[in-house]
């Protein structure tokens, strides 16, 4: 049986969870000439959100759409290097004409591409250190997509990321490009909610109200239950909804954690019925396959970091962590200790704040920590 909870690549419309009237906004906005900004935390589900647009009929006969995730990126060198790929990526199965217009444009790095012999065309083969001149490369990227025989959909995730590259100016930079652009519509997702907001609703920052703002939270528990029951009992399998919502509260609605429960849970379950305890084997199974990652994690954090970890895992939502009532509850240094391994946590990517509450970014790892190594 083909398991209808996907967790990786590109989501069936059959499989893909309501999310109608995010899908309705995101598409309005962009047909009606706009900008958008995507804020959610990581995992709750942006990705298949923007490729599930991408695949409406409103956009994917009108426009080119790309989609660059720059979280893995560390300067405007590397920023450039993986639009660039995307864009090349996507246009070669348009055909010669488009591949070449594309080749033309980037002069600056168009002698370093290499041939596919399968296709006879020019071959995206370029190493990060061909481009020498970011700045003009990516400019002749703008350029191209403003040039394009079709409008152009470019997403960019993880674009807080650009606030962290050692280059001055990089937002009025690509401020500069994209306000000048009429064939071409960004939609800018980010998990940091703060630094995000500040980027677009700071009036000193070059991105001040240059884009609609769109939130994404977690799916209703009713619409998600409906949804998981009627996924496992297509396939003669029963679940209770009382099943449902524990796996829907242990993960507090988190998009990708549910999905990857109910993935795991339907590929083990034998019989005619998915029960609580196939749900928590599940979860159990996924944790463990998970721990050499996880012990990975831990040997590159130091000692009192790992106390505030281990403190925010056991609270699975932790507030006022400097305070003393937590700082006595979990044995902790003092509060400027606590306040410093906090940061430390934060820019490692483990730990982020969610509404004044700070949590373990990967779900799986909190339970890891909380119900197994401690």
């Amino acid at each position: 049986m083909e398991n209808p909870f996907v967790v990786v690549g590109k989501i069936p419309d059959k499989y893909f969870c309501d999310r109608e009237m995010e899908s309705k906004k995101i598409i309005r906005s962009i047909t009606n000439g706009n900008n958008l900004v995507l804020i959610s935390l990581r995992r709750m589900g942006k990705t298949g959100l923007i490729q599930h647009c991408y695949a409406q009929k409103e956009l994917e006969e009108r426009y080119y759409t790309f989609f660059v995730d720059i979280l893995h990126t560390a300067s405007l060198q590397e920023f450039t290097f993986a639009l660039g790929k995307e864009i090349y990526r996507q246009i070669v199965p348009k055909g010669k004409k488009v591949s070449m217009a594309f080749l033309q444009t980037i002069k600056s790095i168009a002698g370093k591409f290499g041939i596919d012999p399968a296709t006879g065309l020019p071959a995206f083969n370029i190493d990060l250190g061909d481009i020498e001149k970011p700045e003009l490369t990516l400019e002749e990227i703008f350029t191209y997509l403003e040039q394009a025989d079709k409008p152009c959909i470019v997403a960019i995730d993880e674009f807080q990321q650009i606030h962290k590259y050692p280059e001055k100016n990089i937002e009025a930079l690509l401020r500069g490009h994209i306000q000048k652009m009429r064939n071409c519509r960004f939609i800018f997702a980010g998990s940091e909610r703060s630094i995000m907001q500040n980027m677009f609703l700071n009036s000193t920052r070059p991105f001040y109200q240059s884009a609609d703002i769109m939130e994404l939270n977690e799916i209703p528990f009713d619409v998600y239950c409906e949804f998981i029951v009627k996924q496992f009992n297509n396939n003669g399998i029963a679940i209770a909804a009382d099943t449902v919502k524990y796996i829907y509260d242990t993960f507090e609605g988190h998009t990708f954690y549910i999905q990857k429960t109910c993935n795991e849970a339907f590929s083990i379950v034998e019989g005619n019925e998915c029960s609580l305890g196939i749900v928590k084997q599940a979860i159990m199974n996924i944790i463990i396959d998970k721990e050499p990652t996880y012990k990975e994690i831990l040997s590159n954090i130091s000692d009192k970091q790992k106390m505030v970890f281990y403190a925010i895992a056991k609270e699975g939502a932790a507030t006022q962590v400097t305070s003393s009532s937590f700082i006595k509850k979990h044995n902790l240094p003092s509060a400027s200790s606590v306040q410093s391994a906090m940061q430390k946590l934060i820019e490692k990517g483990v730990v982020t704040e969610r509404n004044k509450e700070f949590i373990v970014v990967d779900r799986f790892l909190g339970l890891w920590i909380k119900d197994v190594l401690l």
